[in-house]
């Protein structure tokens, strides 16, 4: 089994988190979403998972450091590493081409931004399965259709009425993904002709036009981390969801006079002081928190936050804050005292 992982994108959304680090690198609960994503996957998989291919962008923003955290990623599970580069931003379907010599086999793909609760179960009966949740507001996801047999026949962008509930989340199962670059390679030249993003909805079409059958799987959570504000209510889930799980959310950190309301994250090396933390909190390694009361909150590496008093905000990693601001969102390297 193969995981494709189409990363390229510059997390515009996230910004300001994402100016120096890539989307996928941003830390959820104290682990890089790109890692929770792979590692999530792997071990709800019934078979082993032997190589991942990323597709990243430019190495000017995906530089050396990005490839050694994804080799060393793949390493953990046993799998070999890819790393393929989309240059230009053409679509989800030109992402997953830039990575065809991997293409052959059963495969997953899963955007590197999608977070999920489940077992991926394979129907080993279809040709290909879409992960689904069912939603409230349509219009704002792509949907898949179902006929009669609970058989994918159509998938609909962003549909104006309603035709379905349920909204494909990112993650796709293929049993031969081979089938699906054939129908890619027929696809690319005439759609990124006509101007639109190539999407790998178009090749999955042509393939249940071509009699394949694709059923769907669906997710007991699925979250986001497209932006600040969901990326922090992402947070606070994956919290809730490893805390009662029984999972160790704590590093090798300081406590002097300080309180922490679980669930929280707390990394190695850090160091609270006379301050509150919690619910809901992660605080990555190295970071220093003094005098503070945080609900709700992301603070990366290497930040020192002194005299705060905030909630529903994200910290980059490297800051240096001593400001009143009850809710704020400040990326890598700021300073505001």
């Amino acid at each position: 089994m193969k995981i494709i992982v189409p990363m390229a994108g510059r997390g515009s959304r996230l910004r300001p988190h994402t100016l120096t680090t890539p989307k996928p690198l941003v830390p959820v609960a104290g682990v890089p979403i790109v890692n929770r994503l792979v590692k999530d996957i792997s071990r709800v998989l019934p078979t082993k998972v032997d190589e991942i291919a990323y597709i990243i962008g430019d190495s000017a923003y995906f530089g050396d450091d990005v490839v050694d955290s994804l080799t060393k990623l793949s390493e953990s599970i046993g799998a070999k590493t890819k790393i393929y580069r989309q240059l230009e931003p053409l679509g989800t379907g030109h992402a997953v081409m830039c990575a065809k010599s991997s293409l052959s086999g059963p495969a997953i793909v899963a955007y590197a931004d999608t977070l999920i609760r489940a077992d991926l179960k394979l129907n080993l009966d279809s040709d290909g399965v879409i992960w689904v949740k069912e939603v409230e507001d349509p219009s704002q996801f792509g949907v898949v259709k179902l006929n009669q047999n609970n058989h994918i026949i159509e998938l609909i962008e962003k549909p104006k009425k309603i035709v379905s509930r349920l909204a494909a989340i990112g993650i796709y199962y293929f049993k031969e993904i081979s089938e699906l670059k054939d129908c890619l390679q027929v696809l690319q030249k005439k759609i990124i002709s006509t101007g639109r993003e190539f999407l790998i909805n178009d090749g999955i079409e042509m393939m249940i036009k071509n009699n394949k059958i694709f059923t769907v799987g669906e997710v007991n959570e699925w979250m986001d981390c497209g932006n600040p504000n969901v990326t922090i209510e992402t947070n606070q889930k994956m919290l809730d969801f490893l805390y009662n799980d029984g999972e160790n959310l704590k590093g090798s950190f300081s406590s002097i006079e300080s309180k922490i309301i679980e669930p929280c994250f707390i990394g190695n090396s850090v160091k609270l002081i006379n301050s509150t933390i919690g619910p809901h909190v992660s605080i990555n390694d190295g970071s220093i928190i003094d005098n503070c009361l945080i609900k709700n909150s992301i603070i990366q590496k290497n930040s020192q936050i002194k005299n705060a008093n905030f909630s529903n905000s994200m910290i980059g990693n490297n800051v240096i804050y001593n400001g009143d601001f009850t809710q704020i969102s400040i990326g890598d390297f700021s300073k505001l005292d």
